[in-house]
């Protein structure tokens, strides 16, 4: 990875964007990677199909939390269609491009749990 990337993710992990929960949330949604402990939960408030408001908390390693960070950035504001329309290839570019193989999960697990949040396979919990 280089350096300028491990910084990006490195400020995202240690500074997160929209941590946090939403009380009234629209939809709600909690996933983990029992392997490695990592967790995530995404809570999302929609207005008039897009995405008004995302909140993530959740625990793990540098790369999901980092990279569920950055995509409660990339994703606000955005239709629903949009958003789930977004692939892991995507996600892996939104993070720098470079991820290695045994870190794929956790990478795209915040992208994971958004998609099941927005189609349907979550309620509000």
């Amino acid at each position: 990875m280089q350096s300028d990337n491990l910084e990006y993710i490195l400020d995202h992990y240690k500074n997160p964007r929209n941590f946090g929960t939403i009380e009234d949330a629209d939809f709600s949604y909690e996933e983990g990677i029992p392997s490695c402990g990592d967790v995530i939960r995404l809570d999302l408030k929609i207005r008039n199909n897009k995405l008004d408001d995302i909140k993530f908390s959740g625990t793990g390693c540098a790369i999901s939390q980092a990279s569920v960070s950055i995509l409660t950035e990339n994703v606000t504001g955005k239709e629903v269609e949009e958003i789930v329309s977004y692939t892991d290839k995507d996600m892996l570019e939104a993070l720098g491009g470079q991820v290695s193989p045994i870190r794929f999960k956790c990478a795209l697990l915040g992208l994971t749990v958004l998609k099941k949040a927005l189609t349907g396979k979550s309620s509000n919990q």
